[in-house]
């Protein structure tokens, strides 16, 4: 939906009072250390500004030297996290966002659902994280009997339930106390899609989806690679960065550790079926949305002329080419790439022990 004059302009001034006072404060301080091991041999793998909206700020992601574990450092308060958040799930109209959108895909999250096929059908599935309820939608008709709830941080898990995707909606998070105990012992199956990697405490994260399962049930995990080859190639350029909301990006050995140390059995691991075809579309889209701003986004201190918005609507569509011959690349190179390290994803299923 287009935003009429009057709310543009409440939205320009509400994000020029903010950043008035600078995005310093957004942050906390710089920790020295690893946050998964405690090492203190950490490098920098990534400094960039926001590659995707373009507000204000710089980002730095450190690699920890022992563990492998990446993270952002200094890591967003949660006033930054909000402030950033901020019109980061409004729709857009350009062909760049509905790429990098690629994960949601209907076809993705039937794939999803159908890897809990060769367990007795649950009665009830949690899906954390779960947005608009797209998958909790698409996974009832595979799995017809089962009941699907969804808990999210953000209204949208209001507006699906409203639209029946989702059987019972938990506006929070699932370390909330009053979330928690809601859900405790409740699940066959707690799904997390994405959702990890945005998470201040992944394993504060991980203990309290096993909590909300039932013995003998299932932990479904689908995370970022930071392993994959792609984000070393391409740097601020790889869209699983996401800076800045992902703030912890963590390799296969180290949650399959955690899970095990937590008393789970890992029962599958995928590195090829959660491999998203779109490393090479979302790096060229976030050049040109680089290059080509957008020019109304209202963290800027004037509105655009007509002449500004023409250009740029006229230089944008001029791109779709472009974008949709690397599309094409990462699709034909797909079954490749998800059988090697280039794969950008990894699938996790574990069980959590009576």
């Amino acid at each position: 939906m287009t935003p009429t004059p009057r709310t543009s302009a409440l939205r320009r001034a509400a994000y020029l009072s903010e950043l008035a006072q600078g995005t310093d404060r957004f942050h906390e301080p710089r920790r020295e250390d690893c946050p998964w091991c405690g090492s203190t041999r950490l490098r920098t793998r990534l400094r960039t500004p926001n590659p995707r909206r373009h507000q204000p700020g710089t980002f730095v992601v450190d690699e920890c030297r022992n563990c492998a574990h990446a993270f952002q450092n200094p890591r967003l308060t949660a006033e930054g996290l909000a402030f950033y958040h901020l019109d980061f799930h409004e729709g857009h109209d350009d062909f760049a966002e509905r790429i990098l959108a690629l994960r949601g895909s209907r076809r993705r999250h039937r794939a999803a659902a159908r890897t809990m096929l060769r367990f007795p059908e649950p009665e009830s599935w949690l899906d954390v994280g779960t947005g608009h309820g797209h998958f909790a939608q698409t996974a009832k008709e595979v799995h017809p009997y089962t009941a699907f709830d969804g808990i999210d941080a953000t209204a949208r898990i209001e507006r699906a339930y409203a639209a029946g995707r989702v059987d019972e909606a938990h506006l929070g998070r699932l370390t909330d106390p009053g979330i928690a105990e809601r859900v405790r012992g409740r699940y066959d199956v707690v799904s997390m899609f994405h959702h990890l990697e945005h998470t201040p405490d992944p394993r504060g994260e991980l203990r309290a989806a096993l909590a909300a399962l039932r013995p003998g049930g299932h932990l479904l995990i689908e995370v970022p690679d930071p392993a994959c080859v792609f984000g070393m190639l391409l740097g601020r350029w790889w869209v699983n960065s996401g800076q800045p909301q992902h703030l912890h990006l963590m390799p296969l050995p180290n949650l399959l550790a955690e899970l095990e140390s937590l008393g789970c059995e890992i029962v599958a691991t995928d590195r090829r079926e959660p491999h998203i075809p779109y490393d090479l579309t979302g790096a060229l889209a976030l050049a040109l949305a680089r290059l080509l701003p957008d020019v109304d986004a209202p963290w800027r201190a004037k509105p655009p002329t007509e002449l500004q918005r023409a250009v740029r609507t006229v230089l944008t569509r001029a791109t779709v080419p472009l974008l949709l011959a690397a599309s094409v690349l990462d699709h034909v190179l797909a079954p490749l790439f998800s059988r090697t390290r280039f794969s950008n994803a990894y699938r996790i299923i574990a069980r959590r022990r009576a």
